[in-house]
C-alpha cells in the first residue's frame, strides 16, 4: 500500500462506482478503492481497472492512509443505513478539513442532518446527485453537488473534470457540474431532475400507447415517428432511446418491446419529489401522475382480470394519422413545458423553506449534457433564468407562453381523442388541467373554504377586505358573520 498518493478514496464498487474511477483515471486522477466484499474490489483492479492507477485497500483504514491531506473520501453505497453506517466507520479515521462526498440517491433530508453532524466535527460534507447512468459515470454525468462551498472546491477539480461537457456560452466547452447550495441542495435538485425524469418517461409513454392502440402503428412506424421529433424541438435523451428501443428486435426478428411486461417499476426518487411536492405546498401533478401511473401499472393481475368485466367507450373513427401525429407531437411539447415548469416550481418553494440561493439558469445548464432529462430544450429553460432571474414560473416567460399557446388547441383535441377512445393520458392530461388553473384569476376554492368554515369553523377571507383577514360564519344561521384574529399564529378561529 503506497501512503498519501491518491487523490481521492472510493468506498462501493457497484456499476457506478467502478465507472466514476475509470472517469477519474482517464482524467489523471489516482483513486484508493475499497469494497465491502474485498473479493469485489480484487476482481475490479484485475479486471475493468488493471493498467491503470486505481489503488486497492483491503480495509477502510488502508484507503484512508492511501489518500492525500486534505483527504477526500467518496462513498457509492446503498441510501439510507448503510450510508450513517459507514460515516460512524470514517468519522474516528478523519481529521478536520477532510471531506466526505455521499454520490449515492440519498434523501436531501438525511443529507441536511449529516452535514449539520460532521461540520460539527470540522469535517466538510458534500451531497451529489449523479445522473447519466452507467455510461454517464463511465464517460461523463451531470453532477449537482450541494453541501460544504469548503468540500467543493476540495473536490471541483476533479468533479468537474469527469462531467459531461456542452458548448459554453462565450465559446468552448463547460461542464454540467457546478455547486447549486448548502447542505441537501444538491440531492434535492437531483430529486427534482428524477421527478422531471419521471413526467418525461410517461409522457413518451402515453404517446407510444396512442400511437399503438389509438392508430395501431407498428413497433418500426412508431420508431420512425420518435426518431422524426427528435430531429425538432423535442429533440432529447430519452426520445433518441424511445426511437431506438422500438426499432430493436428479439432474436427470432420480432418487436423485443412487445414482449416486455407492463408493470413499471421505481426507486424512489419519483415518490420523493411527489411528497416533497405535498409537504410544500407545490401542485407537482405530472410527477404526480407519473408515479401513480407506474403503481397501477404494478396491478398486473388485478387488470387483467378487470379487463374482463370493465368495458370501455367504443372508439369513434381514427383522425387521419398524419394529422393525429402533429397533434400528438404538439401535445407532447406542451405537456413538456408545463412538467419543466412545475419542477422549477418544486425548487424555487424549497429555495425559500430551506433557504438555499438557487441559481435556476444554472441548473438548468447542468442538466444539458450526461444526464437522462438532456435536452436543448433546457437551453430555453436557461436563457428564461438569465433573463428574468427572479421568473415566477417558466409559462410566464415569452418563449414559454408562445409555445403553449400555439399548442393548446392540439393538445385538448389529443386529450379528448384518448378519452373518447378510453386511452388513459394521466400525465398529458393533468397538465392540461394545470394549465387551466394556473391561467385563470378565478378558481371554485371560495366554495371549499366556505365548507371548511361549515363543518370546521376554519375561518376564510373574504374579496372585499383586506388579505389576512379571517372571517367565521354560522352557517347555520344561528348567529351572523364576524371577523376573528388576523394573526395566522391563532390558526384564524374565533
Amino acid at each position: 500500500m503506497t501512503l498519501n498518493q491518491a487523490d481521492i478514496g472510493l468506498i462501493g464498487l457497484a456499476v457506478m462506482g467502478q465507472n466514476l474511477v475509470l472517469n477519474m483515471d482517464d482524467h489523471g486522477f489516482t483513486a484508493a478503492v475499497h469494497n465491502r466484499t474485498v473479493s469485489k474490489m480484487e476482481s475490479f483492479l484485475r479486471g475493468g481497472a488493471s493498467g491503470t492507477r486505481v489503488i486497492g485497500a483491503r480495509t477502510i483504514g488502508e484507503l484512508v492512509g492511501a489518500l492525500r491531506k486534505p483527504r477526500r473520501v467518496m462513498m457509492m453505497v446503498k441510501a439510507g443505513a448503510p450510508v450513517d453506517e459507514l460515516i460512524g466507520r470514517l468519522v474516528p479515521l478523519l481529521e478536520p478539513g477532510d471531506v466526505l462526498i455521499d454520490g449515492g440517491n440519498s434523501h436531501f433530508a438525511d443529507t441536511i442532518r449529516r452535514a449539520a453532524h460532521l461540520e460539527a466535527k470540522g469535517l466538510h460534507y458534500l451531497g451529489i446527485g449523479i445522473s447519466g447512468g452507467e455510461e454517464g459515470a463511465r464517460h461523463g454525468p451531470s453532477i449537482m453537488p450541494g453541501g460544504s462551498p469548503q468540500a467543493w472546491e476540495a473536490v471541483r477539480p476533479i468533479l468537474q473534470a469527469i462531467a459531461a461537457r456542452v458548448p459554453g456560452e462565450a465559446g468552448g466547452e463547460e461542464p454540467c457540474c457546478d455547486w447549486v447550495g448548502p447542505d441537501g441542495a444538491g440531492h434535492f435538485v437531483k430529486t427534482a431532475h428524477n421527478g422531471i425524469e419521471y413526467g418525461d418517461m410517461q409522457l413518451l409513454g402515453e404517446a407510444y400507447h396512442l400511437m399503438k392502440e389509438g392508430l395501431g402503428l407498428s413497433p418500426e412506424a412508431m420508431s420512425a415517428v420518435f426518431a422524426g421529433w427528435n430531429k425538432g424541438r423535442l429533440n432529447s435523451f430519452l426520445v433518441e432511446i424511445t426511437a431506438q428501443i422500438l426499432a430493436f428486435r428479439d432474436e427470432d426478428g420480432s418487436p423485443l418491446v412487445e414482449r416486455i411486461l407492463d408493470a413499471a417499476g421505481q426507486k424512489g426518487t419519483g415518490r420523493w419529489a411527489a411528497a416533497s411536492a405535498q409537504e410544500l405546498g407545490v401542485p407537482l401533478t405530472m410527477v404526480g401522475e407519473a408515479v401513480s401511473a407506474r403503481s397501477l401499472s404494478m396491478l398486473k393481475e388485478e387488470r387483467l382480470a378487470a379487463a374482463k368485466v370493465l368495458r370501455g367507450p367504443k372508439p369513434p373513427p381514427v383522425d387521419p394519422p398524419r394529422n393525429f401525429l402533429a397533434d400528438l407531437e404538439a401535445a407532447v411539447f406542451a405537456a413538456k413545458i408545463i412538467s419543466y415548469a412545475q419542477g422549477f416550481m418544486l425548487l424555487r418553494a424549497a429555495a425559500r423553506e430551506y433557504r438555499w440561493d438557487l441559481n435556476y439558469g444554472r441548473i438548468a445548464a447542468l442538466w444539458r449534457g450526461g444526464c437522462i432529462i438532456r435536452s436543448n430544450f433546457l437551453q430555453k429553460i436557461r436563457y428564461a433564468y438569465e433573463r428574468t432571474p427572479d421568473l415566477a414560473n417558466l409559462l410566464l416567460a415569452p418563449y414559454f407562453q408562445v409555445h403553449v399557446e400555439a399548442a393548446q388547441t392540439a393538445w385538448r383535441r389529443v386529450v379528448a381523442a384518448a378519452a373518447g377512445r378510453g386511452i388513459p393520458v394521466p400525465a398529458m392530461s393533468s397538465a392540461l388541467n394545470f394549465y387551466d388553473g394556473y391561467r385563470r384569476g378565478w378558481l371554485p376554492a371560495n366554495l371549499i373554504q366556505a365548507q371548511r368554515d361549515f363543518f370546521g369553523a376554519h375561518t376564510y377571507e373574504r374579496t372585499d377586505r383586506p388579505r389576512g383577514e379571517s372571517f367565521h360564519t354560522d352557517w347555520t344561521g344561528r348567529g351572523g358573520t364576524a371577523a376573528s384574529s388576523t394573526d395566522p399564529a391563532q390558526g384564524g378561529r374565533l
